[in-house]
């Protein structure tokens, strides 16, 4: 999945507000937008996108309307390239993502049972799942294991919903630095044992063996951190607003789980707010912008745009059983920048999903809060109780 940003202190690639500010910018940009004017220069000095049209052109910048043309590959340096270089790295992730998938699937009623049953504690449980089952895909078995501590803190210190305000500038900026010389050691301990023809053990093996020769280690980090934030992060923020509507609407959960998957990426996009600055003058859904201006493509607003959804704050599964407006539908980005993930995503989002309504009875426990909003979209804390059905297969 896109990182949009996600990576919360290292490396952060969209320039999307954090946290206070975050949940005032969701909440005003949702009382400015009246569903008729879809481009609107906010309160809060942005341009705000929300026509499906309109974002689809700015996000695809096929005819360079605005300066930046990723997140995903955006480093502290500027864009990490060149193209070439990306897409070989999209191209090899999603490979080395789908034969683990394909050669780990089984395992994953294992995982449910003993992370998610009795009882657990979203969203971090869903992100500590999809951690446990990714793992060897982000560093191989026998990666040093200092660094494979250091990731596991990675995801507890910065990817976890709020994870950040748990710790003192200071202990994060000394956590920073520590855990950046771990991995800019271990890359260019890569790039000298580089064989271009060895199968990747890892993403980390991806980002290093696809990028062009010489590539500054600091930023090959940058691009590492962003699959680890959109992986562990993004995918586990995905499952946990699939299990939070779940459990909120018991009366869906005989849906089919691909529709689940779809419509709670449609509520809640984790990637919901992309910034871009404008290339030059011109005319944007009848709004004239500059390059002195900041567009906020809003995917949460685009996704609940009364023009092109029926009930758009529902939440309503059947509704992917027939035609939907695709334009208005942008979980993953659009254009040659979205997101290298989304097919493998999507798939171990809806195994997951399958897994939990087939196997458990499912209900949910909270106290009401609104989503956790940040450069991620992530859900409230809330209690997901697993009951194990006398059907379930396996079962005694």
């Amino acid at each position: 999945m896109e990182s949009s940003g996600t990576g919360q202190g290292y490396g952060e690639t969209a320039r999307t507000p954090h946290k206070g500010r975050a949940r005032d910018t969701l909440s005003l940009l949702s009382a400015e937008f009246d569903g008729t004017h879809d481009v609107w220069r906010s309160a809060m000095g942005t341009v705000c996108v929300a026509d499906p049209e309109s974002a689809r052109a700015v996000l695809g910048n096929r005819d360079a309307v605005v300066a930046e043309a990723s997140d995903f590959y955006k480093t502290r340096h500027g864009d990490f390239g060149p193209r070439a270089a990306q897409i070989r790295i999209g191209r090899a992730a999603r490979a080395l993502i789908r034969r683990h998938l394909d050669a780990r699937r089984a395992e994953l009623p294992g995982l449910v049972s003993e992370l998610l049953a009795p009882s657990a504690v979203w969203p971090d449980a869903g992100n500590l799942l999809v951690l446990r089952h990714l793992r060897d895909v982000l560093l191989h078995r026998d990666a040093p294991p200092q660094l494979h501590a250091t990731v596991g803190q990675i995801v507890r210190r910065a990817v976890l919903a709020g994870a950040r305000h748990r710790h003192s500038p200071p202990s994060r900026l000394l956590f920073r630095r520590r855990a950046l010389n771990f991995l800019h050691t271990e890359i260019r301990d890569r790039q000298r044992q580089l064989a271009p023809t060895r199968d990747p053990r890892d993403l980390l093996d991806v980002v290093v063996d696809e990028s062009e020769p010489g590539a500054d280690p600091k930023d090959l980090a940058e691009v590492y951190l962003s699959f680890l934030f959109a992986t562990v992060g993004s995918v586990g923020f995905a499952l946990g607003w699939s299990v939070h509507l779940l459990g909120t609407h018991p009366d869906c959960q005989a849906a089919e789980p691909s529709w689940t998957v779809r419509e709670a990426l449609r509520l809640w996009p984790v990637a919901w707010l992309f910034a871009r600055t404008p290339s030059h003058v011109q005319t944007l859904g009848g709004e004239e912008v500059t390059p002195r201006d900041l567009l906020a493509v809003c995917t949460y607003l685009v996704h609940r745009h009364p023009k092109y959804w029926e009930r758009p704050d529902d939440f309503v599964p059947e509704r992917w059983a027939g035609t939907v407006p695709d334009a208005a539908y942008l979980p993953f980005g659009y254009g040659p920048h979205t997101c290298a993930g989304a097919t493998v995503t999507m798939r171990l989002l809806e195994d997951l999903v399958e897994l939990i309504t087939r196997d458990w009875r499912l209900s949910v426990t909270h106290d009401g809060a609104g989503p956790q909003v940040g450069p991620a979209l992530a859900p409230p804390r809330f209690t997901a109780v697993l009951s194990a059905r006398p059907d379930r297969p396996g079962r005694r």
